[in-house]
C-alpha cells in the first residue's frame, strides 16, 4: 500500500484529491495539510511514502517544505498550476521525485505516483522545454539589486546596503531592465517573479 500525504491550500481541491487517490486500491491518503508547515509535521508523524505538495501555500511554500524534507525517505511530488523555470530549477535542487501540473488528468497523477515508487522521476514535459529555454540572465550582483528593489528599497537604500554608489545602482537597474526587456522597475520585478527566479 502506497501511503500518501497531500498538502494543498485550496480545501475543495485537497478533499477531491484525497478522495480520488483513496479510490486507488493500492493507495491510502494518511494525512492532509493546508500549508507547508503542516505538511512537514505530517510527514514526520506518519512517515508516508509520498507527499504531494502545491507550491504557493501559506506559512511555508511547497518548495521550502520540499527543501526541509530532502533528507527524509518520503518522495516529494510537486503538483502546481505554475510551469515556471525558476520553480522547477529549485524543485530539482530540492531533489523532488516529480513536478506535475494541475491541469493533467487524475489518472496521470496515480500512474506517476506508481512510477515514482518504482524509482523513476516524473516531470511535466512543458517544464523540460522551459528549464532549458530560459536561464536567468542576471549576474549575482544584479539579482541582489532586484531582490532589494522587490523589498521596496529605493536607489539610496540599495547603495547603502550593497556599499556601492547610487550611480552604480542606477547602472545596474538599467542593465536589469535591458536584460529582462521591460520598461520600469515594477515590470522588472513582476517579470522576475513570473519566471520564478526569486529564491
Amino acid at each position: 500500500m502506497i501511503r500518501i500525504v497531500i498538502a494543498e491550500d485550496q480545501r475543495m481541491l485537497l478533499g477531491a484529491l484525497g478522495t480520488l487517490l483513496d479510490l486507488e486500491e493500492d493507495m491510502e491518503v494518511v494525512g492532509q495539510a493546508t500549508n507547508g508547515e503542516e505538511a512537514c509535521t505530517l510527514v514526520h508523524q506518519y512517515q508516508p511514502d509520498v507527499c504531494i505538495m502545491d507550491i504557493e501555500m501559506p506559512l511555508k511554500s511547497g518548495l521550502d517544505a520540499a527543501e526541509e524534507l530532502k533528507d527524509t525517505p518520503c518522495k516529494i511530488i510537486i503538483l502546481t498550476t505554475f510551469a515556471r523555470a525558476g520553480y522547477f530549477e529549485r524543485a530539482q535542487k530540492a531533489g523532488v521525485s516529480g513536478y506535475l501540473l494541475k491541469d493533467s488528468p487524475i489518472e496521470d497523477l496515480a500512474t506517476s505516483i506508481k512510477k515514482i515508487m518504482d524509482g523513476q522521476r516524473i516531470f511535466a514535459p512543458e517544464l523540460i522545454d522551459l528549464a532549458y529555454g530560459h536561464e536567468n540572465p542576471l549576474t549575482d550582483r544584479e539579482k541582489q539589486v532586484i531582490q532589494l528593489m522587490s523589498e521596496g528599497k529605493n536607489t539610496k537604500d540599495i547603495s547603502k546596503e550593497l556599499y556601492i554608489t547610487p550611480g552604480t545602482v542606477r547602472n545596474y537597474i538599467s542593465v536589469i531592465l535591458d536584460k529582462l526587456e521591460v520598461g520600469n522597475r515594477i515590470e522588472a520585478i513582476s517579470r522576475f517573479k513570473e519566471k520564478g527566479w526569486f529564491k
